[in-house]
């Protein structure tokens, strides 16, 4: 095999002791100011800001409400009409006006009644003023199994740079795609009253769109949370693609996502819309090896409600989520690398993102491994690693086994137990174990994910 002779002989990895600063900013949509600035908006009038994707410092949530002070008296319309005072998941775009629109969405939750709006400010934090709302779920002649529910909107222009867009929907009817007027946020007449139907139906527990465009590529990428977002409730992330941004949509495996929804009269099943959509990344843990740390506790659960960022600068790829844990229902942000493989399908990082990681180590791909696969299920508890180790000839042995070849800027091939991936290898900061070590990320023909961690401890 064309190992790199770097792979082989690297000096181990060192002791990190990274410390990430954490927020609390469920479904957490990232937009980025000119000066260079992260925010991410959430439910809940949640709001923070970083300047490297690691500190975040939290500026506004209901009780000291930077985003609008006056919330209950600014929203109270769509408040009223969807009997409630939660805010939920919206989202921020910068227009040729230089100022700054909030879609936001008020919903109760236990029922599709909600209120999808348009706010505006002068400043990325507030106060937004309210202009009005945009869409109703609810309204006499509805139908919940045809029409989406009116939140989790995400606002993006067409790959021309022109065009302005809104995805949005949970559960109830899928996720919907609107045109909107790129001067003003608003939508655009002569559209069917929803617009186009994407995916989704008969109350599939499916919500979240956050819509990306690779010019790399030429797909459209449309991320997906699939499942329920309490710890317990299997919440995980996946992508479908299509070169028009109207679809139709497809996942790796060639799936229609216009075939992806329960069956009528059967509801919330989600045995009937596993099948679709590349899941990228569910619960999990790397099982610790002999020697090493553990920290069951803090297993992975329900990561999800993503969005993503392109720095056209570096050319590196963002996800920004949050996530739940094994022990407890609280939720915390995270941010990985994204990478895309050969077949142009994007790959979430094992590890949350750490600058200049790759000064830390060296990649080695020789040594004990966690291999973690994480299936197409929507898993309710934590997928766990196997135990392998990768061989100096390429080989790979252990509970499970096959071979590997990695090749220049971090591409990686592997046939794991039969089934053949492609991904990308780098070094990546293990927070269990508190060290740099080499980490895989890579998809198989029909879209199932792998990822592998080095163990630390080796020579």
């Amino acid at each position: 095999m064309a190992l790199l002779l770097a792979l082989l002989i690297a000096a181990p990895a060192q002791a990190a002791q990274v410390k990430f600063k954490n927020v609390s900013v469920h479904d957490p949509s990232v937009f980025r100011d000119s000066d260079g600035r992260f925010y991410i908006y959430g439910s809940h009038m949640q709001a923070a800001w970083s300047d490297d994707l690691v500190a975040w410092k939290m500026f506004s949530n209901l009780d000291k409400c930077a985003l609008q002070p006056s919330f209950a008296v600014e929203f109270k319309e769509a408040m009223t009409w969807a009997q409630t005072g939660t805010f939920w998941a919206p989202d921020v775009i910068q227009l040729a006006d230089g100022r700054y629109y909030m879609y936001y969405c008020c919903c109760e939750g236990s029922k599709p009644l909600a209120a999808l709006g348009l706010a505006v400010s002068d400043s990325p934090e507030g106060p937004f003023e309210n202009v009005q709302i945009l869409l109703k779920s609810g309204e006499e002649g509805y139908d919940a199994t045809r029409y989406p529910n009116a939140i989790d909107p995400c606002v993006f222009f067409d790959a021309s740079g022109e065009r302005l867009y809104m995805v949005y929907g949970s559960y109830s009817g899928g996720i919907f795609l609107l045109e909107l007027d790129p001067k003003t946020g608003l939508i655009l007449d002569g559209q069917e009253p929803y617009g186009i139907h994407l995916l989704g139906g008969n109350h599939s527990r499916i919500e979240a769109p956050y819509m990306v465009y690779n010019e790399a590529t030429g797909y459209y990428y449309l991320f997906l949370s699939f499942g329920g977002l309490e710890a317990s409730d299997g919440y995980n992330m996946r992508v479908c693609r299509s070169k028009d941004v109207a679809g139709p949509y497809e996942d790796a495996a060639g799936n229609s996502m216009l075939d992806c929804k329960c069956a009528p009269g059967n509801f919330w099943n989600d045995e009937d819309i596993a099948p679709y959509g590349t899941k990228l990344m569910g619960g999990h843990l790397f099982v610790p090896l002999e020697g090493e740390n553990s920290d069951r506790e803090n297993a992975i659960r329900s990561p999800g409600h993503n969005s993503v960022y392109h720095d056209p600068e570096t050319d590196r790829w963002f996800v920004i989520h949050h996530t739940r844990f094994a022990a407890n229902n609280r939720y915390i942000v995270q941010v990985r690398e994204l990478f895309f493989n050969d077949a142009g399908w994007p790959m979430i990082a094992p590890t949350r993102y750490v600058p200049d990681a790759e000064d830390q180590a060296e990649v080695r791909l020789a040594g004990k491994f966690k291999l973690l696969r994480h299936e197409r299920d929507i898993n309710l508890t934590e997928h766990l690693s196997v135990a392998v180790e990768f061989g100096a000839d390429g080989g790979i042995a252990g509970e499970a086994s096959g071979s590997f070849e990695s090749g220049e800027d971090g591409k990686i091939v592997l046939t794991v137990d039969g089934v053949n991936y492609s991904g990308h290898c780098y070094v990546g900061y293990d927070e269990t174990q508190d060290e740099f070590v080499t980490c895989v990320t890579a998809l198989s023909d029909e879209g199932e994910a792998l990822w592998a961690m080095r163990a630390t401890g080796q020579d």
